[in-house]
Protein backbone atom coordinates (compact mmCIF):
# COMPACT_ATOMS: atom_id res chain seq x y z
CA UNK A 1 0.00 0.00 0.00
CA UNK A 2 1.21 3.31 -1.08
CA UNK A 3 2.06 6.48 1.51
CA UNK A 4 -0.90 8.09 0.31
CA UNK A 5 -3.31 5.22 0.67
CA UNK A 6 -1.70 4.30 4.17
CA UNK A 7 -2.44 7.76 5.28
CA UNK A 8 -5.95 7.95 4.04
CA UNK A 9 -6.90 4.06 5.63
CA UNK A 10 -5.64 4.97 9.10
CA UNK A 11 -7.35 8.80 9.13
CA UNK A 12 -11.06 6.57 7.92
CA UNK A 13 -10.17 4.06 10.60
CA UNK A 14 -9.79 6.71 13.40
CA UNK A 15 -13.39 8.19 12.16
CA UNK A 16 -12.24 11.15 9.96
CA UNK A 17 -14.06 11.65 6.76
CA UNK A 18 -12.06 11.43 3.69
CA UNK A 19 -13.13 14.26 1.12
CA UNK A 20 -11.52 14.50 -2.27
CA UNK A 21 -10.25 17.87 -1.07
CA UNK A 22 -8.02 16.08 1.47
CA UNK A 23 -7.43 13.33 -0.30
CA UNK A 24 -5.18 15.51 -2.92
CA UNK A 25 -3.63 17.08 -0.08
CA UNK A 26 -2.71 13.98 2.14
CA UNK A 27 -1.50 13.07 -2.13
CA UNK A 28 0.44 16.02 -2.96
CA UNK A 29 2.36 15.54 0.90
CA UNK A 30 2.51 11.95 0.53
CA UNK A 31 4.31 12.71 -3.00
CA UNK A 32 6.94 14.61 -1.47
CA UNK A 33 10.52 13.51 -1.01
CA UNK A 34 11.71 16.02 1.15
CA UNK A 35 9.85 18.97 3.38
CA UNK A 36 7.03 21.61 1.77
CA UNK A 37 5.10 24.70 3.80
CA UNK A 38 1.79 24.88 3.29
CA UNK A 39 1.92 27.78 0.41
CA UNK A 40 4.18 25.48 -1.50
CA UNK A 41 2.05 22.72 -0.61
CA UNK A 42 -1.33 24.84 -1.70
CA UNK A 43 0.34 25.82 -5.01
CA UNK A 44 1.05 22.32 -6.01
CA UNK A 45 -2.43 21.40 -6.00
CA UNK A 46 -3.95 24.81 -7.58
CA UNK A 47 -1.90 22.98 -10.57
CA UNK A 48 -4.48 20.50 -10.76
CA UNK A 49 -7.51 21.94 -9.95
CA UNK A 50 -8.38 25.41 -7.25
CA UNK A 51 -11.44 23.32 -5.61
CA UNK A 52 -9.07 23.34 -2.51
CA UNK A 53 -8.14 26.38 -0.64
CA UNK A 54 -5.68 28.03 1.24
CA UNK A 55 -7.69 27.21 4.82
CA UNK A 56 -7.99 23.59 4.07
CA UNK A 57 -4.19 22.85 3.55
CA UNK A 58 -4.02 24.44 6.82
CA UNK A 59 -6.44 22.22 8.30
CA UNK A 60 -5.36 18.87 6.87
CA UNK A 61 -1.92 19.55 7.66
CA UNK A 62 -2.95 20.16 10.90
CA UNK A 63 -4.65 17.19 11.43
CA UNK A 64 -1.76 15.01 9.99
CA UNK A 65 0.06 16.35 12.56
CA UNK A 66 -2.47 15.38 14.95
CA UNK A 67 -2.41 12.06 14.50
CA UNK A 68 1.33 11.47 14.11
CA UNK A 69 1.67 11.40 10.16
CA UNK A 70 3.28 14.24 9.35
CA UNK A 71 5.82 16.46 11.72
CA UNK A 72 5.32 20.60 11.70
CA UNK A 73 8.85 21.84 11.47
CA UNK A 74 9.37 25.69 12.89
CA UNK A 75 12.40 26.39 11.16
CA UNK A 76 11.91 30.08 13.07
CA UNK A 77 10.33 33.88 11.83
CA UNK A 78 7.27 32.44 10.49
CA UNK A 79 8.75 29.67 8.82
CA UNK A 80 7.34 26.44 9.20
CA UNK A 81 7.53 23.12 7.18
CA UNK A 82 5.85 20.10 7.15
CA UNK A 83 7.17 16.14 6.06
CA UNK A 84 5.38 13.03 6.27
CA UNK A 85 6.54 10.17 8.85
CA UNK A 86 8.06 8.10 6.04
CA UNK A 87 10.74 11.61 5.76
CA UNK A 88 12.72 9.97 8.82
CA UNK A 89 13.66 11.92 11.84
CA UNK A 90 16.15 14.45 11.58
CA UNK A 91 17.53 17.42 13.62
CA UNK A 92 17.96 21.37 11.83
CA UNK A 93 20.11 23.95 12.29
CA UNK A 94 18.89 27.17 11.76
CA UNK A 95 21.25 29.77 11.23
CA UNK A 96 18.70 32.66 13.19
CA UNK A 97 20.77 35.42 10.74
CA UNK A 98 21.05 34.01 7.51
CA UNK A 99 18.57 31.47 7.28
CA UNK A 100 20.63 28.75 6.01
CA UNK A 101 19.01 25.30 7.36
CA UNK A 102 21.59 22.69 7.57
CA UNK A 103 20.78 18.85 8.80
CA UNK A 104 22.65 17.68 11.86
CA UNK A 105 23.56 13.57 12.39
CA UNK A 106 20.43 12.24 13.67
CA UNK A 107 22.25 10.02 16.14
CA UNK A 108 22.03 12.48 18.77
CA UNK A 109 18.55 12.17 18.76
CA UNK A 110 19.13 8.54 20.29
CA UNK A 111 21.17 9.54 22.71
CA UNK A 112 18.99 12.51 23.84
CA UNK A 113 15.94 10.64 23.89
CA UNK A 114 17.20 8.10 26.53
CA UNK A 115 18.83 10.69 28.98
CA UNK A 116 14.78 12.18 29.10
CA UNK A 117 13.55 8.77 29.29
CA UNK A 118 15.94 7.81 32.33
CA UNK A 119 16.34 11.09 33.58
CA UNK A 120 12.66 12.37 33.47
CA UNK A 121 10.53 9.06 32.05
CA UNK A 122 9.38 11.12 29.74
CA UNK A 123 9.22 9.78 26.19
CA UNK A 124 9.77 12.37 23.73
CA UNK A 125 8.52 12.97 19.46
CA UNK A 126 12.01 13.55 18.42
CA UNK A 127 11.13 12.89 14.64
CA UNK A 128 11.80 16.57 13.64
CA UNK A 129 13.77 19.35 15.51
CA UNK A 130 15.10 22.24 14.99
CA UNK A 131 17.47 24.23 16.72
CA UNK A 132 18.14 28.15 16.30
CA UNK A 133 21.91 29.49 15.86
CA UNK A 134 24.21 30.60 14.00
CA UNK A 135 26.26 29.19 10.92
CA UNK A 136 29.82 28.87 10.95
CA UNK A 137 29.64 32.05 8.25
CA UNK A 138 27.56 34.72 10.76
CA UNK A 139 29.45 33.65 13.92
CA UNK A 140 32.91 34.87 11.96
CA UNK A 141 31.22 38.27 10.55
Amino acid sequence: MSPCQTFIETLRSRGFRITPQREMIIEAIAHQGNHVNADELFALIQERTHAVNIATVYRTLELLVEQGLASRIDLGEGRVIYATYQHGSHIHLVCRQCGQVLDADQEMLSAFNQQLQSNYQFAADLQHISVLGLCLDCQTK
